[in-house]
């Protein structure tokens, strides 16, 4: 199993501090997320259908029904390299590495390219090219145009190019997903999730966008009721709830930028709506003294990134600056 933020528990116990007196930054997950009504005793009684509602919502959403239902994006991140003719992929690094290792555990030879560009990763010469956008750790977004143009370089060529747009709900005019499978794009395929913006990680439900005959074989794979029928009732209302997703952009933006301005002091930092990363020589030192006061945020054993997610209500944006105010790097 690799590492991941969310080990709220792993953490009480090691610094011995009770859970609930924990401020969890750790994940980037939109910490007031949307509320799930009381749902339907038939979504608890009875088995989910294909026809509920949830897959009409979704493309309406998303604008584009070239959509599987699956159990959180990581499900199609799993399955979807063993669907695919074994190749050299290029991975632009650092990223979820939930990617990799699915690629490499289905026999496919990875290229990490750090912190490259879209062109650089296309000038690999390889058929599959992989990234995150916004990319999760590091918050760096690659231009919409320079991806469709990826794409359909790719398309030349005969490869695919796979995006992972977990964090892209705050900003959908930078997404591909209206593209993904269509004549435009029939070699893009994108995963979404309703994790992140939402703030529905339990649910665990989320979607693969892709080629019709791709879909297929992934559902296949996956087999039947993949998706719980209250997490497909409640992610049907969620997505269909326009008013909430509007007022929620908002105040993502907003508090993504306060995040981003509380971090400045300490080094570089990059920013999403729903996460901060700090690159900085001390970041290590930071998370153990953050963590020292029960407030835990995600370091990276490779690299010196420490993410930021939004804190939940004014207390614990407080909690955060009192925290960084006392912080003082063993350098100084």
């Amino acid at each position: 199993m690799l590492d991941h933020g969310g080990r709220l528990r792993e953490a009480a116990a090691h610094y011995d501090i009770p859970l609930a007196d924990w401020l969890d930054l750790s994940t980037g997950i939109n910490p007031q997320g949307w509320p799930v009504p009381p749902l339907p005793a038939a979504a608890w009684q009875r088995l989910p259908e294909d026809n509920d509602g949830l897959e009409a919502t979704a493309a309406a959403y998303y604008g584009n029904a070239n959509l599987l239902p699956v159990a959180g994006s990581q499900a199609a991140i799993q399955w979807l390299p063993a669907l695919l003719p074994r190749a050299a992929v290029a991975c632009i690094a650092p990223l979820y590495n939930e990617h990799p290792q699915a690629w490499q555990r289905a026999g496919h030879k990875l290229r990490f390219l750090q912190n490259a560009t879209l062109p650089r990763a296309l000038a690999a010469a390889t058929p599959y090219v992989l990234l995150c956008n916004p990319n999760n750790p590091t918050a760096d977004r690659h231009p919409r145009e320079l991806a469709v143009d990826a794409a359909a370089q790719l398309k030349k060529r005969g490869g695919w190019l796979i995006v992972d747009e977990a964090f892209i709900d705050a900003t959908p005019e930078h997404s591909l997903t209206p593209l993904a499978g269509t004549a435009d794009a029939p070699n893009l395929i994108v995963f979404r999730s309703l994790g992140k913006f939402f703030g529905l990680a339990g649910l665990r439900v989320g979607f693969l966008f892709a080629a019709p005959e791709l879909l297929t074989k992934m559902a296949d794979a996956i087999g039947p009721w993949a998706i719980a029928g209250p997490s497909r009732a409640a992610a049907t209302l969620a997505l269909g709830d326009s008013t909430w997703q509007t007022a929620t952009r908002q105040r993502l933006h907003a508090d993504g930028e306060r995040l981003r301005q509380l971090l400045a002091p300490l080094g570089e930092v990059k920013a999403t709506p729903l996460f901060a990363t700090l690159n900085a020589p001390s970041t290590g030192e930071l998370h153990e003294h953050l963590a020292r006061r029960a407030i835990l945020t995600r370091r990276y054993a490779t690299n010196p990134l420490l993410r930021f997610g939004l804190p939940p209500d004014e207390a614990g944006w407080q909690r955060l600056t009192d925290a960084l105010t006392e912080w003082k790097p063993a350098c100084t």
